[in-house]
């Protein structure tokens, strides 16, 4: 056999199984686009529902949805919403699960603060008022520092008062919002309910009993926890004391100078000389300069 019909037959042959390998890949996305394809119908948000909302069929809508990328609870039938109370905010297009509404054998027998409370948590309520909170920016999901203001333990003057940051980065479960359900509407209350771990929760009330509390609003990326060391009255006005020791030096610097002014010299008086010659003799003469 010569070398080029060797080539040949191996090309063709590298051809074929080229060709092989490629409808066997075809087929197998062809399958798997077609299986995907095949979507369920699902029951979906037709607007945005709050936390607390009662479900009516206004709120519901179906959705075909692929089942691969649908989370587990989902529901399909949307004639069981109507009465259900949402315990997750949504928004219109998302997916209705079991996990973002109250159990159905729940509507009577707790509050939907039991329900939206994380596992090992505590909801911890205290009350603000509209300065404490931020002037009303602080709501759900915000994240606050906690600082407490009081006297400082041991001080002999009652009015010698520390302020500390005392809980950080810490989430807002309800602010005037959502926290029980009345006749199916929400009851507004003039409180922020926060979620604490227990022992966090005992430093709060704590803290809220010997003391006044104030509420740090957090950027929502800012997690980072900060060292401070609390700041008295006497901290808060060093830098102002400071300034007024300053400028009376300045001003009375210039009085301390006269008091203690060392004798000037007196001036020394302008005059001209002359030469004068007289015969042989030649002199000198000195004559005062006018004014």
């Amino acid at each position: 056999m010569t070398r080029p019909s060797t080539v040949t037959i191996v090309s063709v042959f590298a051809f074929v199984i080229a060709g092989c390998a490629s409808l066997l890949v075809y087929n197998y996305l062809k399958k798997q686009t077609s299986t995907k394809s095949q979507g369920v119908a699902i029951v979906a948000a037709a607007t945005d529902i709050p936390i607390g909302t009662k479900l009516d069929a206004g709120h519901v809508k179906l959705a075909t949805w692929p089942k691969e990328a649908l989370a587990a609870g989902y529901i399909t039938d949307a004639k069981l919403m109507p009465g259900r109370i949402a315990v997750r905010p949504m928004s219109a297009g998302d997916v209705i699960t079991e996990a973002k509404l109250m159990p159905q054998n729940g509507a009577t027998t707790g509050g939907i603060m039991t329900y939206i409370v994380p596992q090992g948590h505590r909801a911890v309520t205290v009350a603000v008022n509209e300065v404490a909170g931020v002037a009303g920016f602080i709501t759900p999901n915000s994240r606050v520092d906690i600082v407490l203001t009081t006297p400082r333990p041991g001080a002999a003057d009652k009015e010698d008062n520390i302020s500390k940051i005392i809980l950080q980065n810490v989430p807002v479960l309800a602010s005037g919002q959502v926290t029980e359900q009345k006749e199916g509407k929400p009851v507004i209350v003039p409180t922020v309910t926060l979620d604490l771990l227990p022992e966090d929760s005992e430093k709060l009330i704590v803290g809220a009993k010997k003391g006044a509390l104030q509420l740090l609003l957090r950027n929502v990326i800012d997690t980072a926890a900060v060292d401070t060391k609390g700041a008295t009255i006497s901290k808060a006005l060093n830098g102002a004391e400071a300034t007024i020791i300053k400028i009376v030096s300045r001003k009375s610097a210039p009085t301390r100078t006269v008091a203690h002014a060392t004798p000037v010299a007196a001036p020394i008086q302008a005059k001209f000389s002359m030469e004068v010659i007289k015969g042989g003799t030649k002199s000198t003469r000195d004559f005062p300069a006018e004014n």
